[in-house]
């Protein structure tokens, strides 16, 4: 075989190889998690926030249920409310054996600005299962890294700086009865197929 010709093969062979093993490991890759000891996805863990009634909640309050946990900001002009209303969608496709067993959680990374009140006022736009949840700075900041999810605030050139926008990671997970990781939706999934991957883990 000529030289270069083998050489285009290896090169070949080497990126379907590299493809496989993005595409295996992509929910790892994505989420920057890896395994636990037992086989758990690190993905979630103990977290203290407010509601949008101003209740001091924990995660050991939605023990017992599914969540849908979803972090984002009510200022987002577009990609918060429309995965917000894709979960909606999504559930309201669910037999109600199922939804009702299911708990949605919006948390935001702009606590600065989200108050108790403010949250109250977004969630309803949404499923009546969702929660708005904010805290201080330094306890979304730790639900945030349980999660794996990462947020900055942007403030765009010429604008004032009250006037700035988080970039934000919009995965919604979706956590066992027992706290635990099970699966994730990218943004972008459909109401029926996000519909159809929840009602293969709602038992």
């Amino acid at each position: 075989m000529h030289s270069r010709a083998r050489i285009l093969l290896y090169f070949m062979v080497a990126a379907i190889f590299l493809i496989v093993g993005i595409t295996v490991r992509l929910p790892q890759l994505l989420e920057g998690s890896a395994p636990q000891g037992d086989g758990q996805v690190a993905i979630g863990g103990p977290f203290e926030l407010v509601d949008h009634k101003g209740n001091t909640v924990t995660d050991k309050d939605f023990l017992g249920s599914y969540t849908l946990v979803y972090f984002g900001y009510t200022f987002c002009p577009d990609v918060c409310p429309t995965s917000l209303q894709t979960a909606a969608t999504a559930l309201e496709m669910l037999p109600m054996r199922k939804s009702n067993k299911v708990v949605s959680l919006f948390i935001t990374i702009d606590p600065e600005r989200d108050t108790p009140e403010v949250m109250g006022e977004y969630i309803k736009h949404f499923h009546k299962s969702l929660i708005g949840l904010t805290g201080t700075q330094e306890q979304i900041k730790q639900a945030a890294k349980a999660y794996k999810i990462y947020y900055k605030k942007v403030v765009e050139e010429g604008k004032q700086e009250d006037e700035y926008l988080m970039d934000h990671s919009a995965f919604q997970y979706l956590m066992g009865p027992d706290g635990k990781y099970l699966t994730h939706f990218n943004h972008g999934i459909t109401p029926e197929e996000m519909a159809k991957k929840l009602s293969e883990y709602i038992r």
